[in-house]
């Protein structure tokens, strides 16, 4: 069980749901649904219309809120894979096999190459049909194009050797930061 994705989705469902009421009161009044509240009736003591700048404040939270909310469900849909693990039965036993564990000393391994400030490595799917979703933060003195030949040409053809695997089809996703590797002087 994922607990802090459930809890995102709650706390997406309630906010949602307060800002549904939110805006359904005043309809509700304007429309006469709620009797107790009469539509001739001001919501706010006073008369007075607010300043000209607090329309603008209001507008440019408001703006700001709903772009807020919208990249927090856009990050909703980026699911990162689940964990899994492989069973492997032989002659003499059978031998469970977590695919994080599997793929720890892959992604160690492509830490250690030139230019790479960060990487992770996922294993998902089933033995018969695995896919491996590498992330890799390059560094700004890093040379994708190698980064990515090396991980092709060294690091899969060894992980699928240690995993028995005649072929493993790979997503590499790369990302820059604006730090620059250490040099030695």
């Amino acid at each position: 069980m994922n607990r802090p994705a459930g809890l995102n989705r709650t706390l997406l469902a309630i906010l949602g749901l307060l800002l549904l009421a939110a805006g359904a009161i005043p309809a509700a009044i304007r429309f006469h649904w709620l009797p107790a509240l009469g539509a001739d009736r001001p919501i706010v003591p006073g008369t007075e219309l607010p300043p000209t700048w607090a329309w603008y404040v209001a507008a440019a939270a408001g703006i700001v809120v709903a772009l807020a909310g919208l990249r927090w469900l856009a990050a909703q849909l980026i699911r990162k894979p689940g964990n899994r693990t492989w069973h492997f039965e032989t002659d003499t036993g059978t031998t469970d096999l977590a695919t994080t564990t599997a793929v720890a000393p892959f992604a160690e391994e492509v830490r250690g190459y030139s230019g790479v400030r960060t990487a992770t490595a996922s294993l998902t799917g089933s033995r018969d049909h695995p896919d491996l979703l590498v992330v890799v933060s390059v560094e700004q003195d890093g040379d994708p194009a190698e980064i990515r030949d090396r991980i092709r040409d060294e690091g899969v053809p060894r992980l699928c050797q240690a995993l028995d695997l005649d072929d493993l089809p790979t997503r590499v996703e790369l990302r820059f930061t604006t730090a620059a590797g250490s040099r030695v002087a």
